[in-house]
């Protein structure tokens, strides 16, 4: 049995930060969070309706780090319906608002991109603010965590360790050229115990020319998600994790809803619901398991016709609906 663990990372957007009141968080959170559109909600619980219409379980990896800005009430208002549809809360952390806190900044003055851009004391301060700022707001204590923009190192794995969380999803083996400096390989596609935590790396799939790409709901097509996951099954991976996001079904900043991926998303839930020897996991009540043998465990090859007919597809999806 292969477990797919599908993650969404749950953010509000330091980017979209106009002001520090109580309209600006609510103008960024129908955006960024709830993705209210003239079609309706396509964000955190418009996904929450399709895990539950198709029984599948998923793990959101909330940012409690907008705190620092408008308050633990911020992070309430995303924890609340996630809990209430029985879904499981993780920590995810973005730095960047460390830009934006002031004197609430846990660090002073220190700011930085990425969580690899602080020494392991800071990391550990950080991580301990992030972690109770999300207890505060209503989560259980987090087991796993996801740095923002994968921005981690191993530092981060040992700063993990050292507050108890002990699962970590930031390696990226499909974005090689990308913010994160864990020292694992591209190679590297199982979980394995690193630095005190049980590493989890993002899914992938071979790229034509070499190299991979990485499985992200935006970044790979339907098809290619189900043919990774049935790859997985049958090398007998013990997990395969999927990266979406809080607002990835929506353009953000045109208020529309990207039809196409709200399509892929929902049929990734159907065919889940219907695929012999897969389920859905979650850190809460079904983590990753290291496995027994991990020395079969290639991603799956590039295929042109896969290949071509997702291209076709974003560039029809950019066409009609934009970046997001």
């Amino acid at each position: 049995m292969t477990s797919v663990f599908i993650t969404i990372d749950t953010e509000y957007s330091s980017g979209l930060v106009t002001g520090t009141g109580p309209a600006d968080r609510a103008e960024n959170y129908a955006r960024s969070i709830a993705c209210l559109t003239p079609d309706g909600p396509a964000g955190i619980t418009h996904k929450l309706e399709l895990l539950e219409q198709y029984d599948q379980r998923a793990v959101f990896f909330v940012d409690p780090m907008p705190a620092l800005v408008w308050g633990v009430a911020s992070i309430e208002d995303i924890v609340a319906p996630i809990l209430d549809a029985g879904q499981d809360i993780q920590l995810h952390c973005h730095t960047e608002w460390l830009e934006l806190a002031g004197n609430a900044n846990p660090l002073g003055a220190k700011t930085g991109h990425n969580i690899k851009d602080f020494t392991f004391d800071e990391q550990c301060r950080l991580l301990d603010y992030a972690r109770e700022t999300l207890i505060a707001a209503g989560a259980p204590p987090p087991v796993a965590f996801r740095a923002g923009n994968y921005g981690a190192n191993d530092d981060t794995l040992r700063a993990l360790a050292e507050l108890g969380i002990r699962y970590d999803t930031s390696h990226c083996p499909g974005i090689q050229d990308g913010y994160c400096e864990i020292s694992l390989g591209a190679d590297d596609h199982e979980p394995v115990l690193y630095h005190g935590v049980i590493e989890v790396p993002v899914g992938s799939i071979g790229a034509l020319g070499g190299g991979q790409r990485h499985a992200q709901i935006t970044a790979l097509s339907l098809k290619e998600m189900n043919a990774a996951i049935r790859h997985a099954r049958d090398i007998d991976r013990s997990t395969f994790t999927l990266v979406s996001h809080s607002f990835e079904l929506i353009n953000r900043r045109k208020l529309a809803v990207n039809k196409i991926v709200r399509n892929r998303f929902e049929k990734l839930c159907s065919s889940l619901s219907t695929m012999r020897n897969v389920t859905t996991g979650n850190y809460r009540d079904a983590p990753p398991q290291l496995p027994s043998d991990s020395s079969n465990v290639e991603p799956l090859p590039a295929s042109p016709i896969r290949t071509s007919l997702r291209v076709a597809e974003q560039i029809v999806s950019n066409t009609l609906y934009g970046a997001l």
